[in-house]
């Protein structure tokens, strides 16, 4: 499904989320308010092509963890 690639596509927004939240639960320790730090991280942690996700996942984390 090219769905993903869809700019402003909700499909993306859900799973970024989804999968910025399954990375906080997993390791609720290493991420921190540290935009560039949790690139990082996410970086070794996901297995996808695209630093555009991967970007977003960062981007996401570090929101979540500076509402906290």
């Amino acid at each position: 499904s090219n769905s993903l690639v869809m700019e402003g596509g909700s499909v993306k927004t859900t799973l970024i989320k989804r999968i910025s939240q399954t990375l906080i639960e997993k390791y609720p320790d290493i991420f921190t308010e540290d935009f560039e730090a949790n690139k990082k991280i996410v970086n070794e942690l996901l297995v996808v092509d695209s630093k555009k996700i991967k970007d977003q996942v960062a981007g996401y984390i570090t929101r979540l963890k500076r509402q906290s």
